[in-house]
């Protein structure tokens, strides 16, 4: 099991309480890990056991990238997952418990499935979601409301998951106007004589902790769901904000879904926010999906 060891108190609690339905059923070794040195030696110990990640969608995130880059991946690399971050958004899409203790009782019964990734053309990964255009200015945005909100609440069930809302309200407002040319598995459905509001790209259904940016995507169907927003106007764009924030934002007639296997972004320059990782600024970026590239204990339901 894969720890952060800079978490909290809290999170300790949740941490013994699964460790003791664990370890009712099997062996468990704990690596408690703050920095990428650290997780790959634990790692290269894991050997070809089992590796459960015990955090959020950013620990998640930091154990396949280092196995991706280790290049143990593979369908027959099987993780599993404690939720203990605020969002938690590939645990939702996946259906795995928020409650730590029945985290761990699906880690005990539950079944293996193999999942996709997203792999851009500098070797990035992307486990659950990437974004550009308001999207990632939401995220830039929603941070200090995310920390401040996160705090309302008890573990997991907090409001935590409103920062997103608000940041995609805020960035709604002096929102960045993007030319851009979106290229899906070859075809050009968006040129820059059509100004983007907002791009993502869904191997799970949500982010910011629930919000449905990608509704209908599933990690292990080997498709990616592309959501482009291109609403004209103040009103258009709270009317998009305003549906974004129930999940029928794809219902708005400035907003076009697709599912592919490649997608290629360029154009003026973007920020992106990979699994809640921000960078940039971008003009290019394209992401391929590798299918079963890897698998997680699911719930067997």
């Amino acid at each position: 099991m894969i720890t952060n060891s800079d978490a909290g108190t809290a999170d300790d609690a949740a941490l013994d309480a699964a460790l003791g339905v664990l370890r009712s059923a099997t062996s468990v070794e704990v690596a408690a890990t703050s920095d990428p040195g650290e997780l790959d030696g634990a790692l290269h110990r894991a050997g070809s056991r089992r590796v459960v990640v015990a955090g959020g969608d950013g620990s998640l995130h930091a154990v396949i990238t280092a196995l991706y880059r280790r290049r143990e991946l593979g369908p027959d690399r099987v993780l599993g997952l404690i939720p203990l971050g605020t969002g938690n958004d590939f645990a939702r899409t996946l259906g795995i418990p928020l409650d730590a203790v029945e985290a761990a009782e699906s880690l005990v019964e539950g079944k293996v499935r193999e999942l996709d990734l997203l792999v851009d053309e500098v070797g990035q990964i992307v486990v659950n979601q990437v974004h550009l255009g308001a999207g990632a200015e939401a995220g830039r945005k929603a941070v200090p409301w995310k920390e401040r909100l996160g705090r309302v609440g008890v573990g997991p069930v907090n409001l935590g998951r409103l920062g997103y809302p608000i940041g995609a309200l805020l960035s709604s407002i002096d929102p960045p106007v993007l030319r851009l040319r979106i290229e899906v598995d070859g075809e050009v459905v968006c040129d820059v004589d059509h100004p983007v509001l907002m791009v993502a790209l869904g191997n799970g259904a949500t982010v910011g902790g629930g919000l449905e940016l990608t509704p209908d995507a599933d990690p292990g169907d080997g498709r990616i769901d592309v959501m482009i927003a291109r609403p004209k106007g103040t009103l258009s764009r709270l009317a998009y904000v305003a549906r974004l924030g129930i999940g029928t934002h794809a219902t708005h007639r400035d907003v076009e879904t697709r599912r592919a296997s490649t997608v290629t972004v360029s154009g003026s320059e973007f920020w992106c926010s990979a699994d809640g990782e921000l960078y940039g600024p971008e003009r290019h970026r394209s992401w391929r999906l590798e299918p079963s590239a890897y698998s997680m204990i699911v719930p067997a339901g």
